[in-house]
């Protein structure tokens, strides 16, 4: 997401920055093309209006006159109008009340409310442990959750959560056939007191459009459960149609906080950055996967650096915390330091490397993501590659993964047809392994500092083409 809204805005900002000085023309030059990239990204009119005029006499101001860099004083602005239009900061689930804490989901059909219930829950019932840091607040304390079903009108609606209950360990209340969403509303508030639940998750129906009978339903439901938290789930790719649900939702009920799901599509973002300015209620959470785990809390400062091309690396190192065991970083870097380096460190590398995302989604989070990506792109570096080296080792057997100097032209043959892939690629796999362990035995003879200087910081990483 962002990615078309991100490239546009950098356009404009590389013309700010290579100039001394700013002139008036200049800064309305450069806000008109902003204001047409914000409507591109499908940011709502009268959002796009009023960012513009808001940052438009401070872009002018003495502020930016007197500024070394007028074009990075220009650029500041610009990401704090941004963060302020995102919500400011990060705003938490208030699960502070009575338990059971109801948390009421609503939204269009489609939207992924019923998968997004299931997240929540399953997050909750985690609590810290094997968690990232960027998890506080709500999720710092393990939970009992309970989810239930209220939809009765999509088939299978409720089987759906009784089946994400049990991959997630989250348990479902009973389903009772022809039951009402009242009727489950109420049996369901005293399943939950009764068991001595913290948290209870009311999973609503939706439609293929807004109407009077859903919005009668929802009202209704939210009027005898009295919910804590009325979390309003849309799908980020509807782009200006999210905006309208947000506000027709908000105007009905008491919606409490947004969550934007298939974040991680080819959305444009004009939804994230319209819904909050329309409803006054913050984006709260973001899915940005399939998996149970894929869910974050929404960083307005994050998702601002990442559109003005400034990165996220508190997002990338919090995510490398997640997914590495300190274990297992510990057991490579002494096999490391000995010189030791066989397939089998390489395998767990390049899986740790598509559990964080992948190159494409390493390199969002880096400062100049949109360069980055296009050097991608251009030196034709292939996703897919990743995956192709790790069958090509999986065909490996446990002596040739142990030592890669036993495989000649016959193992070659083996393993390139075991693994579906070219003679060639097993050789440009087993080169970069032989680089990456020279580099390695370098490193443990100069030390990180001399090592560093005999590269001249220019060598690019393994892997990568020179």
């Amino acid at each position: 997401m962002f990615e078309g809204l991100s490239k546009r805005l950098g356009d404009v900002f590389d013309r700010l920055r290579g100039r001394g000085a700013l002139s008036e023309a200049d800064v309305d030059a450069a806000l008109r093309e902003v204001r047409t990239a914000l409507l591109e990204a499908d940011v709502a009119l009268p959002v796009v209006r009023q960012f513009v005029d808001q940052v438009r006499p401070k872009a002018i101001g003495a502020d930016v006159i007197r500024s070394v860099m007028p074009g990075q004083m220009v650029i500041k602005i610009v990401n704090d109008h941004l963060v302020e239009m995102l919500g400011g900061t990060v705003a938490d689930l208030d699960l502070n009340a009575i338990p059971p804490v109801v948390i009421l989901m609503v939204g269009l059909q489609g939207s992924g409310k019923t998968t997004t219930s299931a997240k929540i829950g399953y997050r909750l019932s985690q609590g810290p442990q094997g968690m990232s840091a960027e998890f506080g607040g709500t999720f710092a304390t393990k939970r009992k959750v309970m989810m239930a079903s209220l939809d009765t009108r999509r088939p299978a609606a409720q089987q759906q959560l009784k089946v994400l209950g049990e991959q997630t360990g989250v348990p479902t209340l009973p389903i009772v056939p022809l039951e009402m969403p009242l009727a489950i509303t109420r049996r369901a508030l005293e399943a939950a007191r009764r068991e001595g639940f913290d948290v209870l998750i009311l999973d609503t129906a939706g439609r293929l459009a807004i109407d009077e009978e859903l919005m009668k339903e929802v009202a209704e439901i939210s009027d005898l459960a009295k919910p804590k938290e009325t979390l309003l789930v849309a799908d980020a790719m509807t782009g200006q149609d999210a905006v309208n649900v947000a506000k027709a939702f908000n105007e009905r009920l008491a919606v409490t906080g947004i969550v934007l799901t298939r974040v991680d599509g080819d959305a444009r973002g004009g939804a994230a950055l319209s819904m909050r300015a329309v409803t006054g209620r913050p984006v709260k959470l973001i899915g940005v996967g399939e998996k149970f785990d894929a869910l974050e809390p929404f960083h307005p400062d994050r998702i601002a650096g990442r559109i003005l091309g400034m990165g996220d690396i508190v997002s990338l190192v919090e995510r490398a915390a997640e997914t590495i065991e300190k274990e297992d970083a510990e057991k490579l870097a002494a096999k490391v330091r000995k010189g030791q380096f066989d397939m089998d460190d390489l395998l767990s590398q390049l899986r740790q490397l598509r559990k964080m995302g992948g190159l494409s989604g390493l390199m969002g989070m880096l400062p100049g993501a949109m360069q980055a990506k296009a050097a991608m792109s251009k030196a034709k570096i292939d996703e897919g590659q990743l995956k192709r080296q790790e069958a090509v080792i999986l065909a490996m057997t446990p002596k040739e993964r142990r030592n890669p100097d036993i495989i000649h032209a016959s193992r070659k043959k083996r393993i390139a047809k075991g693994s579906g892939v070219q003679v060639q690629d097993v050789n440009k796999l087993l080169k970069q392994h032989a680089d990456m362990l020279k580099m390695m035995k370098r490193v443990n003879k100069l030390g990180e500092k001399g090592f560093m200087r005999s590269l001249g910081g220019m060598m690019p990483p393994p892997g990568f083409p020179r």
